[in-house]
């Protein structure tokens, strides 16, 4: 784990500067931050393995800046909070995050926890370079797509929209959370950048591209039962 970078976002110092701690004895690079705008900052401008947020937070609570950070980044978020509740735990899994430590905590625990995801986040991306669903393959390491054993060129942005909407067949996303996802969050084009994109992609798939569903009113998502035998 050495040289991996955490992001920590907490508003009381005292555990900012005690994770830091632990974390740097343990080979970690640590950022840490006050507020969520400050630590948005740091997500943009450096390269964050995993994010410690805490829920409770001057500007934001965390459960917001998880839903609004999930679309455009993607790491390990471990959440610490003072409230031990069940549902606060099951809430704050279901927005995205990968773990739940109460407060207070023992900071091994937590050097231990994040040990954990990265290794189930470093597991899941070798097991993730290639995308097959039946005669369609997207091979993310070799960047290329093939489908009844033909290959298709697309353009790179077309590339990461298929691959981003197959990584997560069914789930709808909104042409905004696209837009972020593909170009960027500073990116300032129309939302209908990524319907052209789509379209574009739809002509190259040929038969494959039933797969790449339109949900009316809300965006695309990716259906591999539409793909022909």
């Amino acid at each position: 784990m050495s040289g991996k970078n955490v992001l920590i976002i907490d508003d009381d110092p005292h555990i900012r500067e005690i994770l830091e701690d632990y974390l740097k004895f343990e080979g970690f690079s640590v950022s840490a931050a006050e507020d969520t705008e400050k630590g948005y900052q740091l997500l943009k401008t450096q390269s964050v393995d995993v994010l410690i947020l805490d829920i409770m937070l001057p500007d934001e609570n965390g459960w917001e800046f998880c839903q609004r950070i999930r679309p455009e980044f993607e790491l390990p978020i471990i959440f610490l909070s003072a409230k031990d509740e069940s549902t606060d735990k099951i809430t704050g899994l279901e927005l995205g995050a990968d773990d739940y430590i109460s407060k207070p905590f023992s900071p091994r625990e937590v050097v231990a926890r994040i040990k954990a995801v990265l290794r189930r986040y470093q597991q899941g991306e070798e097991e993730s370079k290639l995308l097959q669903f039946g005669d369609l393959i997207i091979n993310k390491e070799e960047h290329y797509i093939k489908y009844q054993e033909e290959l298709i060129e697309v353009t790179p942005k077309e590339f990461s929209l298929l691959w981003h909407l197959a990584q997560n067949p069914k789930k709808v996303f909104r042409r905004e959370n696209l837009l972020k996802a593909v170009w960027g969050y500073d990116y300032f084009g129309d939302v209908r950048t990524v319907d052209t994109h789509i379209k574009s992609l739809r002509k190259k798939l040929g038969d494959a591209a039933a797969a790449v569903e339109t949900v009316w009113g809300v965006g695309y998502k990716f259906e591999a039962e539409k793909l022909k035998d």
